[in-house]
């Protein structure tokens, strides 16, 4: 009778330290799990704003770029300035304004000081926008924000080497003609109508963006 005994008691010992060795062995998994849970979790909580600004910079680089090629294409390319006036459809003309005032000639301003007013006001803009930019909480809102960075930077790079900005774009219809424009104060104008957009449609009503803008 004691040999059975004593021959269980090992086993029983063995037993008992595998079933203790298996629980501290899923012990570090669970905690690998729960961390990478934690930093999903983090991450989520975490404002967006980072997920777009390289979309953000995308479009104000592209814009930037469209705008004074087209810029130049018309005022070297196509000698606009010695040609006047260039027929493009029945209701879109190409015709050379050198714009001293803000998007679609408002404001004009003679003289250096309105120049380099003008030319500080479009770069503490392009600061401020490009701020905003990294709270951006929609691609939406930053490509949005990408237009106006890109359109303000066009024009006050043409403020600083021309003296003032070149518009080109002439619509008219039925005896009407709207303002003198470019490629960056269009870019402008959608930038505004996409943040808009943005602002009040019924998703971001119903769900605001973490962290404010």
């Amino acid at each position: 009778m004691p040999r059975p005994f004593a021959n269980t008691m090992p086993r029983a010992k063995l037993q008992s330290k595998k079933r203790v060795s298996k629980k501290t062995a899923k012990k570090p998994a669970a905690r690998g799990r729960t961390g990478a849970r934690a930093k999903a979790e983090q991450a989520l909580s975490q404002p967006s704003g980072h997920r777009y600004f390289g979309t953000g910079l995308l479009v104000a680089g592209v814009t930037f770029a469209l705008d004074q090629i087209t810029k130049y294409a018309v005022l070297y390319g196509l000698d606009l300035a010695t040609r006047g006036k260039i027929y493009v459809t029945p209701f879109v003309d190409f015709i050379l304004a050198m714009n001293r005032g803000i998007s679609y000639g408002l404001f004009p301003q003679d003289g250096e000081l309105g120049r380099w007013v003008l030319f500080s006001i479009k770069i503490a803009a392009s600061v401020l926008f490009l701020v905003w930019l990294r709270r951006a909480a929609t691609p939406l809102t930053a490509a949005a924000l990408g237009l106006l960075i890109g359109g303000a930077l066009g024009n006050a790079l043409d403020r600083a080497i021309q003296g003032a900005v070149i518009d080109f774009v002439s619509l008219h219809a039925y005896g009407f003609r709207w303002y003198v424009f470019n490629l960056a104060d269009a870019a402008v104008v959608a930038g505004v109508v996409g943040l808009l957009y943005d602002a009040f449609s019924p998703n971001a009503l119903k769900s605001p963006p973490k962290g404010g803008i």
